[in-house]
């Protein structure tokens, strides 16, 4: 059986433990073994949120080491280019094209990172780099708090595992008055890649 190491990044209210949740529930629905861990840090005042997400036959410990994970999922860009060496050298690394620059940026101490900048660093470890406009397809569909979500049905693409199994747990793991908001964003992730 093959094994998947994922992380996934953003800042604190961008939905990373819920996605971490639903991602970890989904490979044990898939038939692995799956373990996770987060670190919240200054999670509530929007300070950096990383979870360890691991799919295997046997998963000893949820913590990945650096330069083992598959998937990076970062839901803000800055946080991409923050854990990008953690990615193992050719892994997938699935952007949310958004952005929220951090108090040292809103202060004036430092500069955010250009788009083309943000791509070139990504890309040298990388083997597949993919930008989705996450926020804007959430938005347009009557929540952008569902980015997290838009973001796990791009990651979804490059995973075996059936559609039903992944709408099936969205629907156990968010409120029942966001059900079909949080399918239609995970399928409209799915359609991104």
């Amino acid at each position: 059986m093959t094994k998947f190491d994922f992380l996934l990044v953003g800042v604190g209210g961008q939905g990373v433990l819920l996605a971490s949740d639903i991602l970890a529930e989904v490979g044990l629905k898939a038939g692995y073994d799956a373990k996770k861990a987060e670190v919240h840090g200054m999670a509530q005042r929007g300070g950096s949120v990383v979870s360890h997400v691991r799919w295997a036959e046997k998963v000893l410990s949820p913590l990945i080491g650096r330069g083992e994970v598959d998937y990076l999922l970062a839901l803000e860009k800055l946080e991409a280019l923050r854990y990008i060496e953690v990615l193992r050298p050719g892994g997938t690394v699935i952007v949310n094209d958004h952005r929220i620059p951090p108090v040292s940026v809103s202060s004036g101490g430092d500069e955010y990172p250009d788009d083309q900048r943000v791509r070139r660093v990504l890309s040298e470890v990388a083997g597949d780099v993919r930008f989705l406009p996450g926020v804007e397809l959430a938005r347009e569909l009557g929540n952008a708090r569902a980015s997290n979500v838009v973001t796990l049905g791009a990651l979804s693409q490059c995973l075996d595992v059936d559609l039903d199994i992944w709408l099936e747990v969205i629907a156990e793991r968010v409120p029942e008055k966001y059900v079909e908001l949080n399918h239609q964003a995970f399928l409209a992730g799915r359609r991104q890649l």
